[in-house]
């Protein structure tokens, strides 16, 4: 048991050892993902739920069913890979894909889950995104895939979102939503509202009939770009030099 600012009293009923100062942090930073996703407008109501790596075989997750306002530090479900959970709450139904996703992708750490309008208004055309703009390479490839149906919360969607989002860091679920993954939870948010923002583009692209998409070569170049971009460390672009 910890006592945190503003006198309030933390603890985990049923975990095992204590509770570390980086999972309390981990467990914050959940709720504040979770109201950095309502905030945007990515999410309403209770819809949507985020998870965290928290070591190598267990992670944290938002429960199930819970007002993001009303979401608590000890609201934060400590969930294994082999399906037991602990705390005063259960998992998200959506436990399954937050499980099998950070244990099949040891590249990212945080996974968020978002019913954004734009991007819930393709996946219910089952369309995905394809390579209309280069920002689509944001993700990973070249376009955005939508994982076909499956009921929520089962484990044929966390299959099919795991085939949707190889070689990706982001995907669509038909007739339900996005899933978008990242390095950390800021990572992982911000690539949801960037797949929000494309979808958006792209469906208003669509209403003046089919668009332009880039080629495959095009992509390949701009994935190669992404590499670096935003490194102040990297070489600069041919003709930039830096001045002394």
């Amino acid at each position: 048991m910890r006592r945190l600012g503003r006198g309030f009293v933390f603890s985990v009923p049923g975990a095992s050892g204590m509770t570390t100062d980086r999972e309390i942090t981990l467990r914050v930073n959940l709720i504040q993902t979770c109201h950095a996703m309502a905030d945007s407008g990515l999410t309403f109501g209770t819809s949507g739920n985020a998870s965290v790596r928290m070591d190598s075989d267990s992670l944290l997750i938002t429960p199930t069913g819970l007002a993001y306002d009303d979401l608590q530090p000890e609201d934060i479900v400590l969930l294994k890979e082999d399906g037991h959970y602990f705390g005063i709450r259960k998992p998200s139904s959506e436990w399954r894909f937050h499980r099998d996703i950070l244990k099949m992708r040891r590249d990212v750490d945080a996974v968020v889950h978002v019913h954004s309008q734009a991007a819930t208004a393709l996946a219910c055309r089952s369309e995905g995104i394809p390579s209309f703009h280069y920002m689509v390479a944001v993700a990973g490839g070249e376009d955005i895939r939508c994982a076909p149906y499956a009921t929520f919360g089962t484990q044929n969607l966390s299959e099919n979102a795991l085939t949707a989002l190889e070689d990706r860091y982001a995907c669509l679920l038909a007739n339900h939503g996005q899933i978008a993954l990242g390095s950390d939870l800021a990572a992982a948010l911000k690539m949801a509202g960037e797949v929000e923002s494309l979808a958006g583009m792209y469906w208003q692209s669509i209403q003046g009939g089919k668009p332009t998409l880039l080629s495959k070569d095009e992509m390949q170049r701009v994935l190669k770009k992404f590499e670096t971009y935003g490194d102040q460390n990297a070489t600069p672009d041919d003709g930039l030099i830096r001045g002394d």
